[in-house]
């Protein structure tokens, strides 16, 4: 099969197209006419992976080896420029932040440093459970990183006093407060120690725009911005199979935690109520849109058909419908975020940097895409 819109899409987007379309070329181009086309395509033979960003088998471990010293060097080379005596990271026992404090603890090893200088800073707020909190804890204590706590209850309730605000109200408001009081305590931890904040999201979150303007969406350099998240678990597993058993225990643990920022409390037993996927959709089904979207240029209707067809069994139509509008409205109403991101490593060939891979108007309208259905 030929998919011709995703060859025109490719050709417009690599420049080493158009390097080789001299006229002298013209002469030993191959010219195919064909008769006819198929009003609509067939899948049925279509190979489609389900998750086009996780390497193959044969090569995973040598990939993933490569990822992270991409993101370490990158790190590394940020930490040389600025001459950045710590790392000031927060930790939540996620995924995101997990993996950060590996690349963190990798980059110290590539410039000869203490994993000491990395000042890890946990700070539990109205949703942190015990199973994140203690994840958090172990980690920071067996990379060998400097720990530090610091409770945001207080300053949270005390800002929600500020503003007149009633915090029984579970809004926008209530847990942006708390995403913003952890990242000015990043920011000003890297002031008094002359470090630098090393940001943790990853790009299906710039993708969707799932961050708190200003607060976890701000950082000095974000060493995960051009990972998505189903990357995220594979390079964690990577790393767990090559780490002490015990290191190893609270790395598998963090793979099996539902993903939640955690800013909601949790629910009566203690376990997370805030669940990510539960609000947007599962994260397979977004970085396989954002892979075809970006990479290939293709429209809703055919990502759809695309997801159907490598999902079948997986996940239920009905939800890979609604997660796929979940995926273009947040994505066109959200560029504002991605307008003013941190740099970081580029590690693959999908990135949304504003500053070479993705340059979108914040206020482009995205009216004609999202009412493809």
């Amino acid at each position: 099969d030929i998919d011709l819109a995703r060859l025109g899409n490719a050709r417009m987007s690599e420049s080493s197209f158009h390097d080789n379309t001299l006229p002298a070329e013209w002469n030993s181009v191959r010219r195919i006419s064909l008769s006819s086309l198929p009003d609509t395509c067939d899948l049925s033979y279509a190979a489609i992976a389900a998750r086009p960003f996780l390497p193959a088998d044969d090569v995973r471990e040598r990939r993933c080896e490569d990822i992270l010293n991409i993101q370490a060097a990158g790190l590394a080379k940020r930490m040389e420029q600025t001459r950045a005596r710590t790392l000031v990271i927060g930790i939540s026992g996620g995924l995101d932040s997990s993996l950060a404090l590996l690349v963190c603890a990798r980059a110290c090893e590539l410039l000869g440093k203490d994993p000491s200088m990395i000042l890890a800073i946990t700070m539990p707020g109205f949703g942190t459970t015990g199973r994140t909190y203690n994840n958090a804890v172990k980690m920071i204590e067996l990379v060998g990183a400097s720990f530090k706590e610091v409770n945001i209850r207080e300053a949270c309730l005390h800002h929600f006093a500020e503003l007149g605000f009633d915090p029984s109200q579970r809004t926008v408001t209530y847990e942006n407060v708390q995403a913003r009081e952890r990242t000015k305590i990043l920011m000003n931890h890297a002031n008094f120690t002359g470090g630098i904040v090393v940001g943790t999201g990853d790009l299906s979150e710039i993708a969707l725009g799932w961050s708190t303007y200003n607060g976890d969406h701000m950082s000095m350099y974000a060493v995960n911005c051009s990972i998505p998240k189903t990357l995220i678990r594979c390079l964690i597993s990577h790393v767990a199979e090559r780490s002490s058993d015990e290191l190893a225990a609270v790395l598998r643990d963090v793979i099996d935690t539902p993903v939640s920022p955690e800013l909601l409390p949790p629910a009566d037993d203690g376990t997370v109520e805030q669940k990510t996927e539960d609000i947007l959709g599962p994260y397979d089904l977004h970085d396989f849109f954002l892979y075809h979207f970006i990479k290939y240029g293709a429209e809703p209707d055919k990502m759809l058909a695309l997801a159907r067809r490598a999902f079948a069994g997986e996940y239920p139509k009905e939800l890979i419908e609604k997660t796929l509008h979940t995926f273009v409205r947040r994505f066109f109403t959200q560029q504002f975020k991605r307008s003013c991101i941190p740099d970081g490593p580029k590690v693959g060939t999908i990135a949304l940097s504003p500053r070479g891979d993705w340059r979108m108007p914040s206020d482009a309208c995205g009216t004609v895409w999202q009412q493809w259905r």
